[in-house]
């Protein structure tokens, strides 16, 4: 606990340290005094506000460029980062700018999720290093070609899974691997998450000041519907495949990539049995409202249930995902995981929240409060940059853990089937219907090459 301690207290300091891939404590100050300059590819409140932060919390980092189709939302953030920072950033729509510029050394990624794999793959081969929001892509055979491409070009590619920079994760992931739980024997993953019956809008007039096209992106073209996008909110893409994988690859990406850190990240898994519907509400929004499946790992199944239809069950307070001593009522924790071993039970918190292990009668074998990684991953991000060494939430186990999210999405697009797979190939056996969803349709000039 001593060690532990000496972590956290660490990380509350001037961010002198921070976690390497192993999960093991680096100094960032080499090469601190080398200016690095960012750019963010879609400026809404996320990437705003992330971006932002990193500049704080590392030395000599700031921000050029705000690209961005939505003309508000990159006001917005230019506004932001004056008030901050004390500068101004100039302000592109066309992220082919950004790559262009010399003197960008990185890009900051923060599009909806069709975005994410095409501007990385870009980045990638315009010589930039890339931090990409999750979830990482919007199926399989793009995350591969984003491997595919850091690997080609030797760029940095950081994937928006705080939690892999989590000192509790860390934690977390020795106490498995001691041998302490035992052998695990079933893994649970939890998204249950409050929502209510979706209405679909009429498509309207394109706002004024939005490239709706370049919005679209590689998506089929369609016509403007404020249901889809809008000018100062998130909005509702997350309703629709060619945008999103749904609320499961929203919040549900985050809690499976965390039980996969922990579990000593497993490959892919042989088979999903998925389930879903919209039949709790009855929405018409392409993507299900609620969710369940079950993954094949071999000596374990893993379980998911994701939704938008328990309003009663909540996410971890922030007042807990910010204290370093206390942990959550785990019984209506909306985002929890349980991991079953022979000699204990671990309940398992997101973005903050820390671990509790159980034995019988309910006693506490072992535990680790935790609180919100962000600022971690932050500074991990910057010391990948510095030292070349590859970042918390590397671009291959991101690519993995988004794939749990698509082969769970695919089984239930396919009529609520069990689908085997093949995780060297990366395809389905048997099931040509599922092959057909690995790899979406792309737009000319919106086209992530075969080779990239």
């Amino acid at each position: 606990m001593e060690r532990r301690n000496f972590i956290k207290k660490s990380f509350t300091g001037a961010g002198v340290l921070t976690l390497g891939a192993s999960g093991l404590i680096s100094p960032s100050c080499l090469g601190a005094n080398d200016k690095i300059v960012l750019a963010i590819i879609g400026s809404g409140g996320r990437g705003r506000g992330t971006i932002i932060n990193t500049c704080k919390v590392n030395e000599n980092v700031t921000i050029k460029t705000v690209c961005d189709v939505n003309d508000l939302k990159a006001a917005k953030t230019i506004d932001s980062v004056e008030k901050e920072l004390g500068y101004k950033p100039a302000h592109v729509r066309n992220m082919k700018e950004v790559f262009d510029d010399k003197d960008i050394d990185a890009v900051w990624i923060s599009t909806p999720e069709h975005w994410h794999a095409l501007a990385t793959v870009w980045a990638c081969q315009a010589g930039k290093d890339v931090y990409v929001e999750k979830n990482p892509t919007i199926n399989i055979w793009e995350g591969r070609k984003m491997v595919e491409a850091a690997a080609k070009y030797d760029k940095i590619v950081q994937i928006g899974f705080q939690n892999r920079s989590a000192p509790y994760g860390f934690s977390a992931r020795e106490y498995i691997q001691s041998g302490k739980l035992g052998k695990i024997v079933h893994v649970k993953s939890y998204n249950m998450l409050g929502g209510g019956k979706w209405t679909a809008q009429p498509d309207a007039e394109i706002p004024k000041g939005l490239d709706w096209d370049g919005w679209l992106g590689h998506a089929p073209y369609r016509p403007y519907n404020p249901g889809i996008h809008d000018m100062e909110e998130r909005g509702g893409w997350g309703s629709f495949w060619a945008y999103s994988g749904g609320t499961l690859a929203d919040d549900a990406s985050h809690v499976l990539d965390l039980a996969r850190m922990v579990l000593g990240d497993p490959g892919h898994p042989k088979s999903v049995c998925g389930w879903g519907g919209n039949n709790a509400w009855g929405s018409e929004r392409e993507t299900p409202e609620f969710q369940t499946m079950t993954f094949d790992f071999g000596d374990y199944a893993m379980t998911c249930e994701s939704g938008n239809a328990t309003n009663y069950i909540k996410k971890t307070p922030i007042a807990i995902r910010e204290s370093d001593s206390q942990f959550p009522d785990w019984r209506q924790n909306a985002t929890r995981t349980e991991i079953y071993g022979t000699e204990g039970m671990m309940y398992l918190g997101r973005h903050g929240g820390g671990w509790q292990v159980f034995g019988e009668d309910g006693q506490v074998l072992a535990q680790e409060y935790g609180i919100v990684p962000d600022t971690y991953h932050q500074q991990d991000f910057i010391s990948s940059l510095r030292s070349r060494k590859q970042p918390n939430g590397s671009v291959e186990e991101g690519h993995k853990s988004a794939t749990l999210i698509h082969l769970g999405n695919i089984a239930y697009r396919v009529g609520n089937k069990q689908l085997y797979f093949d995780g060297e190939k990366e395809r389905f056996v048997g099931n040509e219907d599922a092959n057909q969803l690995l790899k979406t349709e792309y737009r000319e000039n919106y086209k992530i090459p075969e080779q990239v």
